[in-house]
């Protein structure tokens, strides 16, 4: 049984997720993998050495350039005969496309999973990652969005796919792409990143948020990430946010830092390998996720940590 694997990519390189999908996909049998976009062989030679992989599906067209779920998903209902599975990373790119072919081929989906049990069985969280479901399905097409965090990363290089042409489907001009305003930075990107530091509305500001979080980023070398509340307080812009509504993450360490620990924070960092959480509230709901919890006043607590860290 063959998986189709939709590539998340920005015509240049392959999205980091896609890996951690094709591992998922292995475990269901042979993997394809689509490369939809403009001008975008890069991607398609970069698909082809990921291991477990055995063929890649290029199919490039002006108006695939800005992967849009109206343009994309037609692509992928034509060529459904040939798969049972076919799946994305549940990230923006794989919540946004994969209800629409879903839809189209008028059958269930299956989102977020953390598990795959057989061909038709999966675990998947609900409540914000407080339970899991087991789900089965028996439709004609499962259409799947894979947590990357459960999964690991697929190895880069071993294989050697064979690449096939695809013919594009026609535009289908129902959304248009305007522009997209990218963040630039120096950080590591927070869903790859190895270390996280995340600041809470215990913060009070942006400058004070940027007065504590960022100096402990730079010493450690860490992403920035933020509670819900901090983002909607405007604190940090919304692509920081870590939860149930915002980026899931799964680094090696994890601080939160006037966090009181929501279950839909929770739910985008609960994966994370150790969590460390410094709150003034000894009943602060951070505390039980953590495995280790520091007590006291974040602004001094944290400027003290910082220059330990400096001191090594």
């Amino acid at each position: 049984m063959t998986t189709l694997i939709i590539a998340e990519h920005n015509n240049q390189t392959l999205n980091p997720a896609t890996l951690h999908a094709v591992t998922a996909a292995a475990k269901l049998g042979d993997v394809h993998i689509l490369v939809a976009g403009h001008q975008a062989e890069a991607v398609a030679n970069q698909a082809k050495t990921v291991a477990h992989v055995s063929k890649v599906l290029s199919s490039d067209a002006p108006h695939f350039a800005h992967a849009q779920a109206e343009e994309i998903a037609p692509l992928i209902v034509s060529m459904a005969k040939n798969y049972r599975h076919i799946a994305a990373s549940a990230t923006a790119f794989g919540k946004n496309l994969m209800p629409r072919v879903a839809a189209l081929l008028d059958v269930s989906q299956i989102s977020d999973l953390s598990e795959v049990v057989d061909e038709t069985t999966f675990v998947r969280a609900i409540y914000a990652g407080n339970a899991f479901e087991t789900v089965s399905c028996q439709d004609e097409h499962i259409v799947l969005t894979i947590r990357a965090t459960a999964f690991e990363a697929a190895q880069a290089t071993g294989s050697d796919a064979v690449i096939e042409i695809v013919v594009p489907t026609a535009a289908q001009n129902l959304s248009q792409f305007i522009r997209e305003e990218l963040m630039q930075s120096e950080r590591p990107e927070l869903t790859q990143a190895k270390v996280v530091v995340a600041g809470g509305r215990a913060l009070q500001s942006e400058e004070h948020f940027n007065q504590i979080i960022h100096p402990l980023a730079d010493a450690l070398g860490a992403a920035i990430g933020a509670s819900r509340a901090a983002v909607d307080a405007g604190f940090v812009p919304n692509d920081s946010q870590v939860g149930q509504t915002g980026k899931v993450v799964a680094p090696q360490l994890y601080i939160a830092v006037g966090i009181s620990g929501a279950i839909q924070h929770v739910a985008g960092m609960q994966d994370s390998k150790v969590i460390v959480a410094i709150n003034k509230d000894p009943d602060a709901a951070i505390f039980k996720v953590a495995d280790f919890g520091l007590v006291a006043d974040l602004n001094t607590a944290v400027p003290e940590l910082i220059n330990a860290l400096k001191a090594l």
